[in-house]
This record gives structure tokens, C-alpha cells and sequence, in this order.
């Protein structure tokens, strides 16, 4: 359902951004955009520098890994790069979404166009594996260096694949195959009788 807000700048996004827009969703109160991903920097131009819209603020970007998402099988590509922004000026939030290839996810950077977007494209390159182009500094920020891996994808084991620990006699720190056994946790439930019941 579309919110009176969205319906004021709908019509207008989808003459502005024309084939650059995959697709619209107005959910919860929140209007997200699908974008072409060849057009995903041009689109940020216009979005900010248009002063019917002037979304000059990029709050938040992140990466998504749809290799399970629900109970339905998937149809979209596995990958999705998300931007969020924001007009203080209009006093108006938007979502953008760009489906990236699962061999080469690899899209544009928005730095050019919103320099918060540095620190937040630098983490979605270490936590996902996505190459944002033209970023000027794309290295890993969160993980060690030689990191193998990327752990924010649905298939990276959970308890990793090294750790680590300081050596005394080499004096320093070393890798080793993790040695903890893989395994899955189903939650018990435990009723004592007459705890939290009527009987209590």
C-alpha cells in the first residue's frame, strides 16, 4: 500500500529515472526503489541533485546474501547491494536496492557521490565479497589481514575456518585450523511444574 508521502514523489521518480528503475515497493511505510545496476551511481546523482527530491544524505549501506531468504525458492540473483537515504530538506527517507552477479558481484561506488559511503562500501567488500568500482581505498575493515573468506555470506561456516592463538615458544601469534566441532543447536524448552502456570 502506498503512503499519500510516496504517491507525492512517485509518479515524478519513475519520469526522472525512467528504465533505470526495475521496480517500486511501498511496504510499512517504507518506499524502496529497485535500481539497474549500471545505472546505480547515475541514479544517486539524480536523486541528490534534483531539488524535488535532494536526498543529500546516504545514512547507511550494506550488502545482502539472498542464498536462503524465506521458505520459497530463489529466483533472484543471490546478491544485493542497499543503500538508504535521506532528504532533510524534504524530510523523506528512500531505499535503493541493486541485485549484483553471484560469480562477480561487482557495482559501482557511491563515493563520488556521497562520501559517507566510503567506510560503509569498505565493510560490504570485507563482510560479502562485493567490488565497488572507482572506490579509491577497498580494503578489508572489519576482518584480520589475510583473511580468508568473506563471513557475512550464508555459506561461510559459523565458527569460521582458522583461529588463532599466541604462541610462547615462536613468540607471536599463529593460525590453526579450527578446532571446535561443527554443530547444530535446537533449543529445549524445560517446564518445571508449577513454574509461570496457574498452580505458581
Amino acid at each position: 500500500m502506498t503512503t499519500p508521502a510516496h504517491e507525492a514523489i512517485l509518479d515524478y521518480v519513475q519520469n526522472i529515472l525512467g528504465d533505470a528503475l526495475v521496480s517500486v515497493k511501498s511496504e510499512h511505510g517504507e518506499l524502496t526503489l529497485e535500481l539497474s545496476r549500471d545505472k546505480w551511481r547515475s541514479c544517486g546523482y539524480t536523486l541528490r541533485d534534483d531539488p524535488r527530491l535532494g536526498f543529500e544524505q546516504l545514512i547507511d549501506l550494506c550488502g545482502v546474501d539472498y542464498l536462503t531468504y524465506g521458505e520459497q525458492e530463489r529466483r533472484a540473483p543471490r546478491f544485493a547491494v542497499v543503500a538508504h537515504l535521506l532528504s532533510l530538506r524534504h524530510n523523506r527517507r528512500v531505499r535503493l536496492r541493486t541485485f549484483l552477479d553471484d560469480e562477480a558481484p561487482v557495482v559501482a561506488s557511491l563515493t563520488e557521490v556521497w562520501n559517507s559511503a566510503e567506510w560503509y562500501e569498505r565493510e560490504a567488500f570485507d563482510l560479502f565479497g562485493f567490488i565497488f568500482e572507482g572506490h579509491k581505498d577497498l580494503r578489508r575493515l572489519l576482518t584480520d589481514y589475510g583473511f580468508v573468506g568473506h563471513p557475512f555470506r550464508k555459506d561461510f561456516p559459523i565458527s569460521g575456518r582458522v583461529e588463532m592463538r599466541y604462541d610462547p615458544d615462536k613468540r607471536r601469534v599463529v593460525y590453526e585450523p579450527v578446532s571446535i566441532e561443527p554443530r547444530v543447536l535446537v533449543p529445549r524448552v524445560i517446564r518445571e511444574e508449577g513454574y509461570g502456570g496457574r498452580d505458581s
